[in-house]
């Protein structure tokens, strides 16, 4: 099995990095399995007080991986893409130790809910975000549940329908990072530092005042938007909307 995601301990930061730039960090069941055991580590570690979840290439993560549809029902893949998906992002947010996320290159779809479900995010001056999942025919169902909370309303309203692209001021601006860096290293070392200095119970708390509701929420429409999101993607409108994407021309819509 190769890795996919590297681990490493550097003082009081477990560092998670996702590296399988070949595919753009996508979203396959390997790699979600490897952060799954990642996060394990870390909680384990006991000198460990933030995790840091980086990137190698130009692409933080775009979402599901695709390419592992071949040779099932498209049916079952969505669902168990769909449920992959809610089960990362709750894991993040009821994990213990707090999560920065650190960007420096393109996050799509289920890239972004990555970033929602981190307690920080620093964007650097390469990353750019876009939720462009209407423009093939299916929605951000599950990813909401982490980028709601996080983006205002009318930020909202907006990028999940016009499937806009928007740089790291941008996404500083509507909420969805903390923080838009020139040096994306050096700010998150600055804001690791500063949560090294807390204690295990006191950030362990401290973190669970933040994300109480919104797990709260996740629960409550976590099942109805798994099911969604899976109904969207084995559609007609979606297999048009992705054979087109693919084929590089304007899709043709039914309705």
């Amino acid at each position: 099995m190769s890795t996919l995601v590297r681990y490493r301990v550097d003082g009081p930061i477990a560092r998670l990095t996702l590296d399988s730039p070949e595919n753009r960090n996508a979203l396959s069941t390997e790699l979600v399995d490897q952060l799954h055991q990642g996060l394990t580590q870390a909680v384990a570690e006991p000198g460990a007080r933030v995790v840091v979840l980086g990137h190698t290439g130009g692409t933080f993560c775009a979402g599901a991986d695709l390419r592992e549809t071949a040779g099932r029902d498209p049916g079952d893949v969505a669902l168990d893409r769909a449920r992959e998906a809610a089960r990362l992002l709750r894991r993040i947010l009821e994990l213990p130790i707090p999560v920065i996320a650190a960007v420096d290159g393109h996050v799509r779809a289920g890239g972004l809910g990555l970033v929602g479900a981190c307690d920080l995010a620093v964007a650097g001056p390469t990353s750019t975000f876009a939720l462009t999942e209407a423009r093939i025919g299916v929605a951000p169902s599950i990813i909401s549940l982490t980028l709601l909370p996080k983006m205002t309303p009318r930020a909202a309203g907006r990028y999940f329908v016009t499937g806009e692209k928007f740089g790291a001021q941008q996404a500083a601006e509507i909420g969805l990072v903390t923080v838009a860096a020139e040096d994306v290293d050096a700010t998150v070392a600055e804001l690791a530092a500063a949560i090294g200095k807390g204690s295990p119970q006191g950030l362990a708390a401290s973190k669970a005042l933040t994300t109480s509701r919104i797990l709260d929420e996740f629960d409550r429409h976590a099942e109805e938007l798994t099911k969604q999101s899976a109904e969207l993607f084995v559609s007609e409108e979606a297999r048009e909307g992705m054979m087109a994407f693919l084929e590089k021309r304007p899709p043709r819509w039914a309705g």
